[in-house]
């Protein structure tokens, strides 16, 4: 006996809207590579990208706290994403030479911590921007695609 259900479309749908909130927030990443190129400090290149996002018309939020829960009592233990964009996507800015394992590990962290489940890690210091960026999903427990 089959069931109908309306799972898969809801799923296709929100998968879709993050595709495009992903989709902004690299544009506007590539609008603020393209004037300040590479060499500046993360705070400076969040700050822009903060204005760029703006300027876009993008709900987000900028240093937004992430609590970690232990052994069920909530800690501020000093955890922030850089931002979260629509309340969907978590953008971790970084200007180093190359991104690193402890990079992508930050970055799942935090969105495991967070609960939101699709994340980008953008490195500002390449000459090309697109080298420079990292797409991250986390699917069921234990289920993390790169």
């Amino acid at each position: 006996m089959s069931r109908l259900t309306t799972e898969t479309t809801e799923n296709t749908e929100l998968e879709k809207e993050v595709n495009k909130v992903t989709e902004a927030v690299i544009g506007c990443a590539i609008e603020v590579h393209r004037e300040l190129g590479p060499g500046l400090l993360e705070s400076a290149y969040e700050t822009c990208l903060c204005r760029e996002l703006a300027i876009s018309k993008m709900a987000f939020e900028c240093q937004r706290p992430i609590p970690l829960v232990y052994k069920g009592v909530r800690l501020d233990c000093g955890y922030r994403a850089d931002l979260v964009v629509a309340k969907s996507v978590l953008v971790e800015v970084k200007a180093v030479d190359q991104l690193n394992t402890i990079h992508d590990a930050q970055l799942l962290s935090y969105l495991k911590l967070s609960g939101l489940k699709v994340g980008l890690l953008i490195n500002f210091n390449v000459r090309v921007l697109i080298h420079g960026i990292r797409r991250k999903v986390i699917g069921e427990p234990g289920e993390v695609s790169l």
